[in-house]
């Protein structure tokens, strides 16, 4: 990018619009802890969850700072060699020794220049939109120099804060907002712009420039239309269990190695989630079936086809998400029964998690046969059954077993 004037007029615009007011939802992370720090600061998700935003929050703490959005079709042609320009342009306008970037991962060899501005003393945040991008350049030139956010949409709690549902209050009137609230944050999930708007299109369109910004262009993939049935695919039969081969047979693939990789793809732009089996053998662990979930049920409704039957399956997906939001470790566990989640912390088991949308005649025996079994194999003495909105305390077999509603579970688990 040779054209100076043309940069400078960027780096105003893009400041002047980042600088505009405007109610933020404050995110459930230790702000505190990430300010006052001198590392530097990543934050990672899928598009339009609401790093640009965390970024503002981040921003409100200081007087004077420098801003720049690579996710800007003006900036295309930006490269390694005009990171110095950038900087030039800054001083010349102010001075200040903190620096925000969006969207950093469009310009390859980046970490280069954020590694020379942070032993010159900047304060540095960042955002990117690719998981494994940000891991592999970090690990390379900035060990031990971050903090690395993983960002969502919001959490319910997060969900509740934007629609001014006091959670502290649990009298008849409020635990009825929660729910109703809840029905919405499950069918619609939490993508911040759509809570704002109930833009329906505007799910279809996050989905589709994932598809072909995050994916197909960056990693050339030319089986584009099965490509795209794969993913429909995985976001249609949420939380089922899965191989390869077999989905390499299904959708008539040549090879369940590109199955393989396509999958991972979309894992690195946050698409989707792959949960491991435990096993105590790392390699059994790698080769047997694993189980997908999605970023956001919203998203996945707007793409996928939704039928009543499918609520037991996504109220599994919003486990699996605030789950995952805990950064512990998790795997489902599978014997002669299934357990749906367990969590391992410090080499040990230490929760086992089993969700049915209903406990009824019809699925009580198989639910506490799953949640029993993995509880005795792990030694626990206690297990959790979530489900829409059932409670109650009772033991079975010498385990303690807690039934939660999923929404009360998530407003107080962690």
């Amino acid at each position: 990018m040779k054209n100076l004037v043309l940069l400078e007029e960027i780096i105003i615009d893009q400041l002047k619009r980042v600088k505009k007011k405007e109610k933020l939802v404050k995110r459930d992370i230790d702000y505190k802890k990430y300010t006052s720090s001198k590392q530097i600061i990543i934050v990672s998700g899928i598009r339009r969850c609401g790093k640009s935003s965390l970024l503002k929050q981040f921003m409100e703490e200081y007087d004077n700072f420098y801003y720049i959005n690579f996710d800007d079709e003006r900036l295309i042609d930006f490269n390694i060699e005009n990171f110095n320009d950038l900087m030039l342009i800054y001083k010349k306008k102010f001075k200040s020794n903190v620096i925000f970037i969006d969207e950093i991962q469009n310009i390859p060899s980046w970490e280069r220049f954020v590694r020379r501005i942070y032993d010159d003393g900047y304060k540095i945040f960042i955002t990117g939109s690719n998981a494994k991008l940000l891991s592999s350049e970090l690990a390379t030139h900035l060990t031990g120099r971050y903090f690395k956010i993983e960002l969502y949409p919001f959490s319910f709690k997060e969900y509740l804060s934007f629609k001014n549902v006091d959670i502290k209050n649990m009298g008849s009137d409020e635990k009825a907002r929660i729910i109703k609230n809840f029905d919405r944050y499950f069918q619609y999930g939490g993508f911040p712009e759509f809570v704002k708007t109930k833009n329906d299109e505007y799910l279809k369109m996050i989905y589709n420039d994932i598809l072909y910004k995050d994916l197909l262009t960056r990693f050339n993939i030319r089986e584009v239309k099965s490509f795209k049935q794969l993913i429909n695919f995985l976001y249609s039969n949420v939380s089922k269990n899965i191989s390869y081969n077999n989905l390499k047979n299904i959708l008539n693939f040549k090879s369940a190695t590109s199955v393989k990789n396509y999958i991972e793809f979309s894992e690195e732009a946050y698409l989707l989630f792959e949960l491991y089996k435990y096993d105590f053998s790392l390699k059994k662990q790698y080769l047997s079936d694993k189980k997908v979930y999605v970023i956001d049920n919203g998203l996945r409704n707007a793409v996928a086809f939704y039928f009543s039957k499918d609520k037991g399956k996504l109220l599994e997906n919003l486990v699996f998400l605030n789950l995952k939001r805990t950064e512990k470790e998790l795997f489902f566990s599978k014997d002669k029964y299934e357990c749906d989640f367990i969590i391992k912390e410090k080499n040990k088991i230490i929760t086992a998690i089993q969700v049915s949308y209903v406990l009824n005649i019809d699925n009580r025996k198989r639910e506490l046969n799953g949640l029993i079994e993995t509880a005795k194999k792990f030694k626990l003495k206690n297990g959790i059954i979530l489900t829409y909105n059932q409670e109650e305390n009772f033991e079975e077999d010498k385990i303690k077993i807690k039934v939660i509603p999923v929404w009360k579970w998530l407003i107080l688990s962690f």
